[in-house]
């Protein structure tokens, strides 16, 4: 009987919602918008001492981020040399592969690329959730069929959740917040060897 007790509370546990999960407490939502502000000034380059450790390789370069219009972004990974690893163009809904090194171009990890990279840069997204927990907000959203959480923390976006069935699949992180941007952003991956580090030299 005390097996099956157990076994039972971990079945609810695990049907928890990833707000529940959090100890969030969920609110009414209205017309609210969530906004991501880390990349919006088109006037601005934006440059990042980066490295990509994947499957055990490891890329070190240049991460540059460009605005080119509204929902327009050019995303350029190089050496420190200036030769191209990967050149990427988000444009609304459109993705174009503008150059990537041979060794990168694999199917999967081009998918995975252009999920993160199009979470990382837009601005705009409607909420379908809202939740609370002390000074902080919890956003549900949908992007390209993914359901993802953004956490806010006196009014900055801290963290990015892409999450299935409840739990953490994806996990960017904003820290070190400075004039609209964020100087140190991570990007870990739970269930594949992926991560991604990004630090603001400008």
């Amino acid at each position: 009987m005390r097996y099956l007790l157990i076994s039972l509370l971990f079945l609810l546990a695990g049907c928890a919602s990833y707000q529940q999960r959090n100890n969030f407490e969920i609110q009414e939502v209205s017309d609210e918008g969530i906004t991501n502000s880390y990349f919006s000034d088109v006037v601005k380059d934006y440059v990042y001492k980066a490295k990509i450790d994947v499957y055990g390789k490891s890329f070190g370069g240049l991460f540059i981020v460009k605005k080119i219009a509204e929902a327009h972004h050019r995303v350029v990974f190089t050496t420190e040399m200036g030769a191209k690893i990967f050149d990427f163009s988000f444009h609304k809904d459109e993705f174009k592969v503008n150059y990537i090194l041979d060794e990168m171009d694999k199917k999967i990890l081009l998918n995975i690329l252009e999920r993160d990279f199009r979470v990382l840069v837009r601005e705009n997204e409607k909420a379908i959730s809202k939740s609370i927990k002390d000074n902080s907000e919890l956003f549900e959203t949908e992007i390209v069929n993914k359901k993802y959480y953004y956490l806010i923390n006196g009014g900055r976006l801290n963290k990015i959740v892409r999450v299935n069935n409840g739990k953490e699949k994806v996990v960017f992180l904003f820290s070190k917040i400075s004039d609209a941007t964020a100087k140190n952003i991570q990007i870990l991956h739970k269930n594949i060897k992926l991560a991604i580090n990004l630090k603001s030299i400008n």
